[in-house]
């Protein structure tokens, strides 16, 4: 039997990591799938600088905007049998798009739908595959 203390130190400790894993590959998704789509545009200039303030704003748009979007199409979602909810992430990447303004482009509706959902299943992927173990890593062993 192992007993594992924890302290704040450590517990805000893990929290920040675990949001610095979830940032740093979203920043990652973002900077790969520019290369792929021509209506996906980061500015070419800093794409790597572009990329990461472009995750923080969705952070952001993530933690505020969201949640509300999400409660108030739950009856649009239901009916569509959750087929809405690309729509609310396609509506964030345009809140940043907006935000950004030349830097930050998505031209083709379309394309950006599917590029919003592209985006959802590479985070999942990675967060099942890389961020999870990372951080079941750091708590047990840490």
């Amino acid at each position: 039997m192992r007993i594992i203390v924890k302290t704040k130190e450590k517990i805000r400790l893990n929290r920040f990591l675990e949001w610095l894993l979830y940032f740093a590959s979203y920043s990652l998704v973002f900077f790969l799938v520019s290369f792929g789509f021509e209506t996906f545009y980061i500015d070419p200039s800093h794409p790597v600088l572009f990329s990461i303030l472009a995750s923080f704003i969705i952070y952001i748009l993530n933690q505020t905007v969201k949640p509300l979007l999400v409660r108030l199409t739950i009856p649009v979602t239901g009916l569509t049998l959750g087929l809405f909810y690309p729509f609310i992430n396609l509506f964030i990447l345009k809140l940043a798009d907006w935000i950004l303004g030349k830097y930050f482009n998505l031209l083709d509706f379309w394309v950006a739908l599917a590029i919003s959902i592209l985006i959802s299943v590479a985070n999942v992927l990675i967060e099942e595959f890389v961020i999870k173990p990372i951080i079941r890593k750091v708590k047990y062993h840490g």
